[in-house]
């Protein structure tokens, strides 16, 4: 019961974070590429906070959050390698990736096994 309240709460939380970036959506007018990643992101925050309301009907959107997460900040991790300017901001906010996937991961609702139909 703890383990659902704590998933439903980062469930919102990083849903909330990822609906946010909408402003970059809208701000970043230069940016296209930049643009397209956010849309994709604000459209992720959208499904987990609807994903909140039944965690467990919604394993798949939280694992692909989890490992989006992870592949993300793996490629942040290899871009401040060869962006020096950018290294703080890149490593910073690959760390904060990789908080995300690893609370979705541990947070994970149990596969349901289906006994004898």
């Amino acid at each position: 019961m703890i383990r659902e309240r704590a998933l439903k709460v980062v469930l919102v939380i990083v849903g909330l974070l990822f609906v946010a970036t909408v402003y970059g959506v809208v701000q970043l007018r230069e940016e296209e590429t930049l643009q397209m990643m956010l849309s994709i992101y604000v459209t992720l925050g959208v499904f987990l906070l609807l994903a909140a309301r039944n965690p467990s009907a919604n394993r798949s959107l939280i694992a692909f959050t989890a490992w989006s997460s992870f592949a993300h900040a793996a490629v942040m991790a290899v871009q401040s390698l060869h962006d020096v300017g950018e290294r703080g901001h890149l490593l910073g906010g690959g760390l904060a990736f990789v908080v995300i996937g690893v609370a979705m991961i541990l947070l994970a609702p149990a596969k349901v096994r289906v006994v004898g139909s």
